[in-house]
């Protein structure tokens, strides 16, 4: 009767959802994520209107969404993608007071889009309805949304115009209608939507011209309105949108010349494919009728003779022209190849290209490796950057092997715990990554270093919970999850106030896929950090990451480098565990000497965390999810009492290390009682 809050995300549950859940009308938190559920979710869930985050994605629910949850007051979040849901979209739901968050892609899912003409959840950032059987126009009140940055209703039957209130979203940041039945012109109000990157409006029945003001989208980076039946030409001020860097105009009836300077000179030609009026470099020539002016009246006049030298002298210059443009071209795109630069911005950049170029300096170098060399620069506003050069790659490869694609998709990415990635530069030969400067460096530069003894528990342990919560982040709530593959203490940044964020996510797989594996970090990670099974297996995942953290944890501990201070082929691990054996007194002994007062029972529990990460069976390590979980719930001291110990005051009673620390002397008044926190938005 007390349950607030049930969380059985990842687990095999099979079966029917219990119909009396939340009957107690104290419900408050659900997670049943990742299961394999059936039947249908009951209509109790949130009897007491308490309910605040309800999610059961990834299971084989089925039936209607409950009618109840529309009159839910409480509820933020509701996620239940990847199930078999059929019926409509409860009324009232998108009117809730407190919704931030709809799910609800990959379902069965039939009726319209919800009218909120009275009442519209001003909080709401994103709704998804992706793959389902929606259909119908949709409302003018969907304007109402004026908090909403993600609209996600592709692969449905929606139909009508696309309304002209799309404009009021000024916090729109990524739209994708692709997939329905939408008709008329793409609306110009849709340019008053300042901060929106991604635009995904193809395969529907859109006719018209293309907007004029689109270019007034100066954030753009991506833009498909393929398959469809627009006409007319394609807006030449479009070169000028520096950020846009993938475009599909495939499959419509666009027209004329296609520009071959600015932007145009990035795109690919299948960009443009299935325009049969289309014209310019790799299109083929302009049809007489779209550019040639008709030929002057008094030429019928002329003789025979005269004709024919005429249109032979015509045909010699039409040739001669030809292979002069198509020289030109060539040696154009070649010297835009090694010579021009463009800039993706991944938010509001007070900067350009110039100005991330003049960081490239000896004097500004802050940092080297087989990642690449990081430059220090300070921009035009006073703001500090930091630019990492990554290694030269083979010619064509970051193309190749979707590496733009790939930092599309890190750039978006929004966590207080991640080292934000502003911006990205490149020309055929150089990628630039723009990111924000972490004025106190990276963790293992201060451990290791001179100031690692001013670097005291507190702060220690504060990065360790922080650090997990970026790579729990990475893990649990990004699609797809995002590997980091080279977790160690210098991947770890800290800002002024010594907070972590996690730097270089992914990294790692672009160098290995670019050719760059005299990079120990392309291969698996780094030296001292690599899960023992890489050995065998070849391959990384969660698990990998999360051995490569405990050594981290085992650092902040022990103050030690992972290699190199233990013997030939020996790492801190294998240092640690030969040197604690289960006992607690040689526990103390690998604390860093430099500390001079620690909670014991804080120390204990870190290091009982460690151990767990860097279990030598990638199955008993816990996922980061719990990682967090288990740092934010630490014990209080066997006597109860939160003074600090010195470190050299060893306790004389030994114990096992392998078993939790937060179990030694428990009694029920030292078990937490409030509900542990929604992991899924930590």
């Amino acid at each position: 009767p007390e349950l607030q809050v049930l969380q059985l995300w990842e687990n095999n549950f099979t079966g029917s959802v219990p119909e009396k859940l939340g009957s107690n009308g104290n419900l408050m938190f659900v997670d049943l994520s990742s299961n394999k559920l059936t039947g249908k979710l009951p209509e109790s869930l949130c009897n007491g209107n308490k309910l605040q985050t309800l999610i059961a994605l990834g299971n084989f629910l089925f039936g209607k969404i409950p009618e109840s949850l529309g009159k839910c007051e409480s509820l933020a979040r509701i996620r239940m993608g990847e199930n078999f849901l059929n019926g409509s979209i409860p009324d009232g739901l998108f009117g809730l007071p407190k919704l931030t968050q709809v799910e609800l892609q990959d379902n069965l899912l039939t009726g319209g889009f919800p009218d909120t003409r009275e009442f519209v959840a001003v909080n709401l950032g994103q709704i998804s309805l992706s793959n389902n059987q929606l259909s119908g126009p949709l409302p003018g009140s969907i304007g109402n949304f004026s908090g909403v940055q993600k609209l996600m209703l592709d692969g449905n039957r929606f139909s009508g115009a696309i309304p002209v209130e799309i404009g009021k979203l000024k916090q729109l940041s990524k739209v994708d209608f692709s997939s329905n039945k939408f008709s008329g012109a793409i609306p110009g109000e849709i340019s008053e939507c300042k901060l929106l990157t991604y635009v995904d409006l193809s395969r529907n029945q859109l006719s018209g011209d293309i907007p004029k003001e689109i270019t007034d989208m100066r954030i753009l980076n991506y833009l498909n309105i393929s398959r469809n039946h627009l006409t007319g030409n394609i807006p030449a001020s479009i070169s000028s949108m520096q950020s846009l860097t993938s475009v599909d105009f495939s499959y419509n009836n666009f027209k004329g010349l296609v520009p071959g300077t600015g932007q145009f000179s990035y795109f690919n030609y299948t960009s443009f494919v299935g325009n049969p009026d289309l014209c310019g470099p790799y299109l083929g020539p302009c049809k007489s009728g779209l550019l040639d002016s008709p030929h002057p009246a008094h030429v019928k006049g002329l003789s025979a003779s005269l004709k024919l030298l005429l249109v032979i002298g015509l045909l010699v210059c039409s040739i001669a022209f030809a292979v002069a443009a198509i020289i030109k071209a060539r040696s154009l795109k070649k010297a835009s190849e090694s010579r021009a630069w463009k800039l993706t911005a991944f938010q509001r950049l007070d900067f350009t290209v110039d100005d991330v170029l003049d960081c490239l300096k000896e004097d500004n170098i802050i940092g080297k490796g087989g990642a690449g060399i990081v430059y220090k620069g300070v921009m035009p506003n006073g703001d500090s950057v930091a630019v990492k050069r990554l290694p030269a790659m083979s010619r064509g490869s970051s193309h190749d092997h979707g590496f733009n694609a790939e930092i599309q998709t890190l750039g978006k990415i929004r966590h207080r715990h991640i080292v934000r990635l502003l911006g990205f530069c490149s020309n055929h030969e150089t990628n630039l990554l723009v990111y924000e400067y972490m004025p106190n460096g990276s963790l293992g530069e201060v451990i290791h270093g001179k100031k690692g003894g001013h670097l005291v528990w507190d702060t220690r342990y504060n990065i360790a919970v922080k650090a997990a919560k970026g790579l729990c982040y990475l893990h649990h709530d990004c699609s797809p999850l995002i590997v980091h593959r080279d977790v160690k203490s210098n991947n770890i940044l800290l800002d002024s106030t010594f907070e972590a964020h996690v730097a270089d996510f992914g990294l790692a797989k672009f160098l290995q896929d670019s050719g760059t594996s005299e990079c120990m970090s392309a291969i698996a990670g780094s030296y001292g950090y690599i899960a023992p099974e890489y050995a065998y297996t070849l391959k990384v995942d969660e698990k990998s990451d999360v051995y490569s953290f405990g050594v981290v944890l085992l650092e902040l501990i022990t103050g030690r480098k992972p290699v190199g201070e233990f013997g030939d082929g020996v790492d801190i691990v294998q240092w640690v565990r030969k040197l604690t054996d289960g006992n607690k007194e040689r526990v103390l002994k690998v604390l860093d000497p430099r500390l001079s007062s620690v909670p014991i029972h804080e120390v204990m529990h870190m290091f009982y965390v460690a151990m767990l990460c860097v279990e030598e069976q990638a199955i008993g390590r816990p996922t980061m999810r719990e990682v967090v979980q288990i740092l934010l719930d630490i014990p209080k001291p066997p006597n109860a009492k939160q003074g600090d110990s010195s470190p050299t005051d060893s306790p004389h009673q030994t114990t096992d290390i392998t078993s939790s620390p937060s179990n030694e002397n428990q009694n029920p008044s030292t078990t937490p009682t409030s509900p542990p926190p929604d992991l899924l938005s930590i």
